[in-house]
């Protein structure tokens, strides 16, 4: 006797497969374009981030120049101040002692000079590394723009028909037994085309196109249990499950080829 528990369990199975893969088909209407545009968006972010790493650069640097700035003008207050010394000096040790320490300032002031020239040229790498950053960010804004326009027009053409496909799918999905269910799901993440229920097409697993033993045809048919490829490891369910018939080719039988006789003289 039939297991019409089993049947049940099978097709409402294999009703849901058919929805996720209508939803599926509908999402390859997008292709790759949610993907392209988070790589986008990140891709925008993490320049805008760099962005931000160099204008901070060149405030650190800008920081060093003031630096150097203040230590020139100290240097040159200094070099007034011993300068005015040797005015009154008495001796030629003070005269050599404040030379020297005129000469020292003069040094000082040479190498922060040259320290903010150094500075400076760091100072337009970065310039005219923001402002081919700046003329990359606009590339990737205008990319992703099209690119979520392109993404914005299939969603609206598709929407109302994967809302509805959602709606029953959500429905169906709790008429499905719950350990089937974990199954079925499981079976949809480790497969390509996202099938995890298969017909018997002419003998052959509907997904993996593997050969399916007579007698394991014959199991499947009697729906006394849930019964999956040997091979690829998706559910397998038959015609009285999906409804689809596949009729066996008709091979036209070839004319009899008349025989003549020879009459006796």
């Amino acid at each position: 006797m039939v297991d019409l528990s089993i049947e049940k369990k099978l097709k409402a199975i294999w009703e849901l497969q058919q929805l996720d893969s209508n939803i599926d088909q509908l999402n390859l209407l997008k292709g790759e374009l949610p993907i392209e545009v988070a790589d986008l968006e990140d891709e925008i972010v993490g320049l805008h981030t760099r962005k931000e790493n160099i204008e901070g650069e060149i405030k650190n640097y800008e920081t060093t120049i003031a630096g150097h700035k203040a230590n020139i003008k100290n240097s040159e207050e200094l070099q007034k101040k011993y300068k005015k010394q040797l005015e009154d000096v008495k001796n030629n040790r003070e005269f050599e002692a404040l030379n020297k320490e005129i000469e020292i300032s003069g040094l000082e002031v040479l190498a922060a000079e040259k320290r903010i020239k150094e500075t400076y040229v760091h100072i337009e790498a970065k310039q005219a590394s923001l402002a081919e950053l700046d003329v990359k960010i606009e590339q990737r804004k205008s990319d992703l723009e099209f690119k979520k326009k392109e993404l914005e027009k299939i969603v609206q053409d598709t929407e109302a028909e994967e809302k509805e496909l959602t709606e029953k799918r959500t429905e169906f999905e709790k008429e499905v037994d719950e350990r089937l269910l974990k199954a079925y799901h499981r079976i949809r993440r480790n497969v390509k085309n996202g099938v995890g229920v298969a017909p018997i097409i002419r003998g052959s697993c509907g997904g993996c196109f593997a050969k399916i033993p007579p007698q394991r045809q014959s199991d499947i048919k009697q729906h006394f249990k849930i019964i999956d490829c040997e091979h690829c490891g998706r559910i397998l369910v038959d015609s009285e499950v999906t409804g689809i018939y596949v009729e066996k080719p008709v091979v036209e039988e070839k004319p009899k080829r008349r025989v003549r006789t020879l009459k006796a003289s």
